[in-house]
């Protein structure tokens, strides 16, 4: 596939085989971005897995670059003025299920109480799809509305490596103050190390690099979260 001028001109500010601090490699995302719109910056972190691992969790950014999300509660009736007092844009039960079942999504998170999952769990073909399920492991299955919602609205997002052992994560906007993103990229990066299986040996993350939507990755510095 032929690159156009633009990132041609892009790439010659960088050497694709050089490995950077964290700070010069976001340092060059911004300077090298070229789209009319504000890109993202996406980290990609590989970690060293065997078959039958798996590293999944949530963290919540330090610097947040998206506007507020649309958080949708399943629950009792008894749970639904914690939820709405805690700011869901939706709350409700059957009502809801019966919605989602018609092909309504237009919600950005699902969170469950624990007593809902049995019917909720009806919905895996659609909330499967889109990544909306509630998981405990999200802490998206909750008594704790209160507790859950306000870690929503601070930004926390879920992270899993990919089949291939990798995890991408958007981690800022390229008009963002860079070393917000650079503490964006170590909270992350801090975070899947603390999530290494107990039983990895060698390097549990491999290899790290950041991009913007249409620039290239620039390898990092695989220790970022120490820098």
């Amino acid at each position: 596939m032929k690159s156009g001028k633009k990132y041609r001109e892009s790439v010659k500010k960088y050497n694709a085989e050089n490995s950077y601090e964290l700070a010069e490699a976001v340092g060059l995302v911004k300077t090298m971005a070229y789209a009319k719109f504000d890109e993202t910056v996406d980290l990609s972190v590989k970690v060293n897995l065997k078959k039958n691992q798996s590293v999944r969790d949530t963290v919540v950014l330090p610097h947040q670059f998206r506007g507020e999300k649309k958080i949708l509660v399943f629950c009792k009736p008894e749970k639904e003025k914690e939820a709405q007092d805690s700011g869901a844009a939706y709350v409700g039960a059957d009502d809801l299920i019966e919605k989602i079942k018609g092909g309504w999504t237009d919600f950005d998170i699902a969170v469950a109480t624990p007593d809902m999952m049995k019917d909720v769990g009806k919905l895996g073909m659609v909330l499967g799809r889109k990544g909306l399920m509630p998981n405990p492991k999200t802490g998206t299955v909750t008594f704790d509305l209160k507790g859950a919602l306000a870690e929503l609205k601070k930004g926390r997002v879920e992270f899993r490596a990919d089949k291939t052992g990798v995890v991408h994560l958007a981690v800022g906007k390229v008009s963002m103050d860079g070393e917000k993103i650079v503490e964006n990229v170590k909270t992350v990066v801090s975070e899947i190390e603390r999530k290494r299986p107990a039983d990895a040996k060698g390097d549990f993350i491999r290899t790290v690099s950041v991009a913007s939507t249409m620039g290239p990755g620039i390898w990092v510095n695989a220790r970022a979260g120490e820098n």
